[in-house]
């Protein structure tokens, strides 16, 4: 996946199998090693945080797929871009996906008091930004020129601007 001349990003991993990892290896260290901290705060606010945010991330993510599919293009970074997504969630972040995916997966580990799972989503960050997400918008610059550019003026890459 890493050979820049076909028509991908060239990710360096498959994007979903990050917050699974850090799921599975949370709750394994959650267990093993313990950190307690979450513990600390009622059942009943972990839960409603937790729950909002699950919703909204799983909202997210399933909003973008949906524009994807409307416009015909493929979600799967292994595959070429087809078309540019601008509208739904694509309007408020240029990464509603990724975005989305570790604002679940946060209301996951404040429902279910995984610290770990907190710590391992912060430590994952370099590792989405740097290996998928920038090499998806030097592709994505590549692929539709100045349409993208445009856009990416526009529309913030995470909700917020550096």
């Amino acid at each position: 996946m890493t050979d820049n001349s076909s028509d991908t990003p060239g990710v360096i991993i498959f994007p979903p199998l990050i917050p699974l990892s850090i799921l599975i290896v949370g709750i394994i260290l959650n267990l093993v090693m313990p950190l307690d901290l979450l513990t600390h705060v009622p059942l009943l606010g972990r839960m409603v945080v937790g729950i909002l945010a699950v919703v909204v991330g799983l909202g997210t993510v399933i909003g973008a797929n949906r524009i994807f599919r409307h416009i015909g293009t493929n979600v799967r970074p292994s595959l070429p871009a087809l078309a540019l997504g601008t509208t739904g969630p694509f309007a408020w972040t240029r990464n509603p996906m990724y975005v989305g995916g570790g604002v679940m997966l946060l209301g996951i580990a404040i429902a279910c008091a995984l610290d770990w799972v907190i710590l391992l989503l912060v430590l994952s960050l370099p590792l989405v930004h740097y290996g998928i997400v920038l090499r998806e918008e030097r592709y994505l610059e590549r692929k539709f020129g100045d349409e993208y550019l445009r856009y990416r003026k526009k529309v913030p890459r995470y909700w917020w601007r550096f």
